[in-house]
């Protein structure tokens, strides 16, 4: 047997005999040491050998036990279950009939930044149009069009959500931020939510109804955009740019919906082209500041997107973005030949916006993600907005016609 005092070191802590007391002094996360003292029985031969017992042995088998201890302790401090969902006590939905609350959380209604995502590139499209068309488009047509926009905004977007979170019914209960979503938590039904989302689709429909007819042609094909994406995140780490695709559809729309033909006005066809993929930029921007909030649940679910295939560079290829939504969209108001207002008020603010954004953005802070994707969409996408409707009331009001007399005037003068 040991008579001496010795020491062995490990990861977890050490060891420190003396005769057959064993001390086991464990090191804590805070770089605390604890002791405990065990006796410990063991027997060696007395040969000169075997006086070199294998202490290894002894040190797996106390650490071993008292590892056991402490991640039983640590697992029972974990073990308690999350919070139970509880009904809305305070804004809309406290409102509602208790029947109706979960459909209403099914479509976001408590939470509409989504809906005004998709609502910007229609908005952005249609005063795009109103510029470009000849005679300049009247402001009721314009105010009318937007408001039907605005509608279907509101219910496509919650038709995406429904049909989201239909594919999503596996997946949602993993992921802390999803767990407690309608059909996450049983509060709605699958056959429930498909019916639901049938009738939302009819509404959607009715609404595309009261545009041109020629926008049929263009509305109807991107449900299949509406219904994929909800796929795209089990098969690549881009489902942000699908989501992107479907998104910017109303980049496209403003055109028809105001009697422009895309077909055979070549500058109007430039115009959408480029307002569209700017806006799919804008949205993987936004969304891969959003899928942020997720990334530590995504790891453990098995969701692809872009923020875990670009973890570590994530505001490099955010600055990326910007440049390329900026640069299109000047390019789509060149097409249309805007004039300085949306130059200064459009493509100045999104670059002033997207970079405090991408600056001050924490990436690994959910709060400061939320809140600069909620009111990210209104300081880029309003001041977008704002450059465009300063731009048709410019020609609305015909001060850019004033200006080019007055140039005109002092050409002369010159001469």
């Amino acid at each position: 047997m040991f008579s001496s005092t010795s020491r062995c070191s490990t990861r977890l802590g050490s060891l420190r005999f003396t005769g057959r007391s064993v001390d086991v002094i464990l090191r804590t996360p805070r770089g605390q040491q604890r002791s405990v003292s065990r006796d410990v029985n063991f027997s060696c031969h007395t040969t000169s050998a075997s006086k070199r017992c294998d202490r290894r042995d002894l040190l797996s088998r106390v650490f071993c036990t008292k590892s056991s201890a402490r991640l039983q302790q640590v697992q029972s401090q974990h073990d308690t279950p999350p919070p139970a969902y509880q009904p809305p006590k305070s804004g809309f939905l406290s409102q509602l009939p208790p029947s109706v609350v979960p459909y209403a959380e099914l479509v976001r209604l408590d939470k509409p930044v989504g809906t005004y995502y998709l609502f910007f590139p229609c908005l952005f499209s249609t005063l795009l149009a109103g510029i470009h068309a000849t005679p300049i488009t009247p402001p009721s047509t314009i105010v009318g069009t937007t408001m039907l926009f605005l509608t279907g905004a509101l219910v496509m977007r919650g038709a995406g959500c429904t049909i989201n979170d239909l594919w999503d019914r596996n997946l949602d209960p993993h992921v802390a931020r999803t767990r407690l979503r309608p059909i996450a938590r049983g509060a709605v039904t699958p056959k429930q939510a498909v019916i639901f989302t049938g009738g939302q689709l009819l509404t959607g429909l009715a609404v595309l109804l009261q545009f041109p007819f020629d926008c049929l042609y263009y509305g109807i094909p991107s449900l299949a955009l509406v219904a994929t994406y909800p796929l795209a995140k089990r098969v690549t780490y881009y489902p942000q740019f699908v989501l992107g695709l479907t998104f910017s559809w109303g980049a496209i729309m403003g055109f028809p919906a105001l009697g422009v033909d895309l077909l055979s006005d070549s500058a109007a066809l430039k115009a959408a082209a480029c307002l569209y993929t700017s806006n799919i930029a804008w949205t993987v921007l936004y969304d891969m500041i959003y899928a942020h909030m997720d990334i530590k649940d995504d790891v453990k679910a098995g969701i692809k997107s872009i923020a875990l295939a670009h973890e570590r560079n994530t505001k490099t290829v955010l600055t990326g973005l910007a440049a390329v939504q900026v640069a299109l969209l000047g390019a789509a108001g060149a097409a249309v030949g805007a004039g300085p207002l949306f130059y200064i008020g459009s493509c100045g603010s999104a670059v002033a916006t997207l970079g405090a954004m991408i600056w001050r953005v924490k990436l690994k802070e959910v709060g400061n993600c939320w809140w600069w994707f909620r009111h990210g969409c209104w300081f880029t996408g309003g001041g977008i907005a704002f450059g465009l409707f300063g731009d048709y009331l410019a020609r609305l009001l015909g001060w850019y016609d004033e200006k080019k007399q007055k140039q005109t005037g002092k050409q002369s003068l010159q001469a």
